[in-house]
C-alpha cells in the first residue's frame, strides 16, 4: 500500500477535540457516553475501521470547537480504554491524555441486576455503579451490591 492510500481522509481541525485508538466499531458508543448528537450544532467527524500500526483497525472521533474535561473523557474507559484524547488549538495539539476509568459512574450505566430497586420504573434513583477494582476492572452497585463486569452493564 502506498502512503496515500493509508492516510486519513478527513478535515483536520483548528480547534476541538480528537479521540483517537477508539476500538473498531465503537465511535458510535464514544458519541453516545459523551451526549454528542449534533444538534448542538457542533461539527463531529467519524471514521470507523481505519487502519492503524497499534491496534489493527481504529475508530476516530473529532470535534470541532469543544474541548472535552477530563471527566467527560474518563467515561469513554468502558468503551474505549486505549483511547488517546487530543486537545486541537491552532492545528497543532495542545493537549494529549488518555482515558482513566473513573471511581464511580453515576447516572450512566444501568445496573444488570433486573431486580434491583435502580431499575425500578418511577423510583427516584439515579444509578450508581462503583468501580471496585480498575485493573480487572470489576463495578459494583451501590444499591443491590451486585458484582459484574463493563461487558454486562449497558448506558442508560
Amino acid at each position: 500500500m502506498s502512503v496515500e492510500e493509508t492516510q486519513l481522509l478527513v478535515r483536520r481541525i483548528k480547534e476541538g477535540t480528537v479521540i483517537d485508538h477508539i476500538r473498531s466499531g465503537e465511535a458510535l458508543r464514544v458519541l453516545q457516553i459523551l451526549g454528542i448528537t449534533g444538534k448542538d450544532g457542533e461539527i463531529v467527524s467519524v471514521a470507523m475501521n481505519v487502519p492503524s500500526s497499534k491496534i489493527g483497525k481504529k475508530d476516530v472521533v473529532k470535534v470541532a470547537n469543544r474541548f472535552l474535561k477530563p471527566e467527560e473523557t474518563d467515561k469513554l474507559s468502558l468503551v474505549a480504554p486505549q483511547a488517546t484524547v487530543n486537545l486541537i488549538k491552532n492545528y497543532k495539539v495542545s493537549e494529549k491524555r488518555k482515558v482513566e476509568l473513573p471511581r464511580v459512574f453515576k447516572g450512566l450505566l444501568k445496573c444488570p441486576n433486573p431486580t434491583c430497586i435502580s431499575n425500578a420504573p418511577g423510583e427516584p434513583i439515579v444509578p450508581t455503579i462503583d468501580v471496585i477494582d480498575r485493573e480487572m476492572p470489576l463495578l459494583k452497585c451501590r444499591f443491590c451490591q451486585r458484582l459484574f463486569s463493563p461487558g454486562e452493564a449497558s448506558l442508560l
